[in-house]
């Protein structure tokens, strides 16, 4: 789980003492591991006047190749560097390398806080 506010470490290794305990505003959440699939997407209220939109699951994606950005749908993960367990899983995150129907692509946006798949097409 990751940490959520100010280090626990000094500059020099030391440990700090907790001035306080956690805020609301401070604490994660689970990630939301979008999959490839039927479009599923839930709204998150996120801090001030604010709505996060997560998608729990797509199989579109916004794909750039050069100038022009052509809707196109995704078939399968073929390759992520932040786990790759996510590959096997079909999981979408930002980095990850998707196939589809226009070639393979790179995912830029990040699904789980934007509820949509921005790529660009790799050569």
């Amino acid at each position: 789980m990751k940490d959520q506010g100010r280090s626990t470490r000094k500059r020099t290794g030391g440990r700090l003492k907790h001035a306080s305990n956690k805020k609301r505003h401070q604490l994660g959440r689970e990630p939301a591991e979008t999959t490839v699939g039927e479009p599923r997407i839930q709204y998150i209220d996120s801090r001030g006047n604010d709505k996060k939109v997560r998608a729990l699951s797509t199989n579109v994606a916004q794909v750039a190749d050069g100038g022009e950005v052509v809707e196109a749908t995704i078939e399968n993960v073929v390759e992520n560097p932040s786990n790759v367990n996510y590959v096997r899983r079909n999981i979408i995150t930002k980095g990850a390398i998707i196939e589809t129907s226009e070639g393979r692509a790179r995912v830029t946006s990040r699904p789980g806080q934007t509820g949509g798949v921005n790529a660009v097409l790799l050569e």
